[in-house]
């Protein structure tokens, strides 16, 4: 029997650990990666993916494709939240960088027809990884604090766009495969040493902020922004780091921020960056969310 009301979906973009994901019974629905003909999923609940080693194979120079959840499991889930009783909170990838959201969306308004006595709200995060998995996790906080579904759609609304996402990536050539940079802009990049700062806007998308020389002036650059954002008024606040197999370089970000006395951290939120977004992120990628003024 279910410990909640309303159940909470959220994909395999949310890059949450296991350890969370089971502590607030979350329904996963899994994207899927390909290469050499062979497709595997993103997520399997209560399995470990090796990432360290997907990272490598794609050092190694192996290219994989990425695809939406599988519609009929998709399906099955949220009929299944329907049938045992519980509401549905849908709370989804960027509708600017996959078509999951959208997917997922008309999904659930086409089963809710058939549980007319049943909620369902669905929410765009316009985020991705712990952007996404952060105001996922907000809302089960304020699940567990008895906010009813109406409640908690109408703050990870509001409140989207204040989840900053930055991040700098080690090679553009993975984000010049995605056709997120050109590759003139990712060749000379790669050059002479030049890492991007990159952010995502309130649309959903990457922008490209910022190009500073050497991979710890780019580390610095996330820092930095998060000074001149962060708001306060959140309170104590949880702060997420994903990464694609830096680890060393994740520790020295979140060693600056902890020593950062004007920031209040709840809980940092640690983890590696799962094989979709990956695949065009490539290996070094490092991000930082948290509550800020703004995204820009």
């Amino acid at each position: 029997m279910a410990s909640f009301p309303y159940a909470i979906l959220t994909d395999s973009s949310c890059n949450l650990p296991e350890s969370i994901i089971e502590e607030n019974e979350l329904e996963i629905l899994s994207l899927r990666f390909m290469s050499d003909g062979k497709e595997f999923v993103s997520y399997t609940r209560s399995e470990q993916t090796d990432l360290r080693a997907f990272f490598n194979m794609m050092r190694e120079g192996k290219v994989f494709t990425t695809s939406l959840p599988y519609q009929q499991i998709s399906m099955d889930t949220i009929r299944a939240i329907f049938e045992s009783g519980q509401d549905l909170l849908y709370i989804g990838f960027s509708s600017g960088l996959s078509g999951t959201y959208e997917a997922t969306e008309a999904l659930v308004s086409n089963i809710a027809r058939d549980f007319p006595e049943r909620k369902a709200y669905c929410v765009d995060t316009r985020g991705a990884s712990l952007g996404e998995g952060l105001l996922v996790m907000y809302a089960c906080d304020m699940r567990r604090e008895g906010k009813s579904i109406e409640e908690v759609h109408s703050w990870i609304e509001g409140n989207r766009f204040n989840l900053a996402h930055w991040f700098t990536v080690d090679d553009l050539m993975y984000l010049y495969r995605g056709g997120r940079v050109s590759r003139t802009s990712a060749t000379a990049a790669n050059v002479l040493s030049i890492k991007p700062v990159l952010h995502m806007d309130n649309p959903g998308h990457l922008i490209p902020m910022e190009k500073v020389r050497g991979r710890k002036r780019s580390i610095k650059a996330l820092f930095e922004h998060m000074k001149q954002t962060y708001d306060p008024s959140y309170g104590p606040q949880y702060v997420g780091i994903s990464h694609g197999d830096c680890a060393e370089d994740m520790e020295l970000l979140k060693s600056m921020i902890a020593a950062e006395p004007s920031f209040e951290v709840t809980d940092f939120v640690v983890n590696y960056i799962d094989p979709v977004i990956g695949a065009h992120s490539g290996p070094g990628t490092l991000a930082l969310f948290y509550l800020a003024t703004s995204r820009n």
